[in-house]
């Protein structure tokens, strides 16, 4: 049976390490670990921590490591900047898949047509940090808070950046784009699309339009296919 998997906040290398609360209780209340059991850590950093419990304490447990692992992001860094969308339950939806199929990075992104919400930055991060233990994974993506469509194009430390929209004009498959390159943007636009002049202001940013397939997708749904292609190909 696999250990039990749980997120550590930070972590300085230490061999003995205090849970926080919420992770003792997990672990002491639910699961009903007992001193002497094993589990996993990771802090999301690349650190996997196989650990035995020393202190059984349900608001500061302590463990001591038994073996440490680094393990080295994956060779391609890929970026999803995704426009949120009203119904906050598809946005996390996205959120979790694409944590599980390995997205280097999100960026909530405010577009013209974009919906005006609150954007609750810490729900969402909790959702990403399910999503990595579920996952059995050591890196965790980093969630930026929301960025505008206009300061996010001006960003230059891609080595490829699509834009991906439905209007009816040259665009190439991001199936067919996807394999190259170690650090790649692609941006996901809102319920309604980019509009004609984000697209234009993209592409004279150095953006190449790209279709995702035949089909016209909702925007959680185009953020997961993009982040499959990115991430699996």
């Amino acid at each position: 049976m696999a250990l039990p998997f749980f997120f550590l906040n930070q972590y300085q290398g230490e061999d003995r390490i205090q849970l926080d609360e919420a992770n003792s209780r997990h672990m002491v209340a639910v699961l009903r670990m007992q001193p002497g059991e094993e589990l996993l850590l990771t802090d999301g950093k690349g650190h996997l921590l196989q650990c035995r419990i020393s202190e059984a304490h349900k608001k500061k447990a302590v463990v001591d490591l038994l073996k440490r692992e680094e393990q080295p992001r994956r060779p391609k860094h890929c970026t999803i900047a995704i426009s949120p969308v009203k119904n906050n339950a598809r946005f996390e939806w996205f959120l979790e898949k694409a944590t599980e199929i390995g997205v280097s990075a999100i960026i909530p992104l405010l577009t013209q047509r974009t919906e005006k919400q609150q954007f609750r930055h810490e729900r969402m991060q909790q959702i990403l940090i399910s999503a990595l233990l579920q996952s059995q994974q050591v890196w965790l993506p980093e969630l930026s808070h929301p960025v505008r469509f206009a300061d996010l194009i001006k960003e230059d430390s891609y080595s490829q950046k699509w834009i991906a929209h439905c209007l009816d004009t040259g665009r190439v498959s991001l199936r067919d784009q996807a394999g190259a390159g170690s650090n790649q943007l692609l941006l996901i636009g809102p319920e309604g699309d980019f509009t004609p002049q984000e697209i234009q202001l993209a592409m004279e940013a150095g953006f190449e339009p790209v279709t995702l397939g035949d089909t016209r997708l909702r925007t959680e749904t185009a953020g997961l296919v993009g982040a499959t292609l990115l991430c699996v190909s």
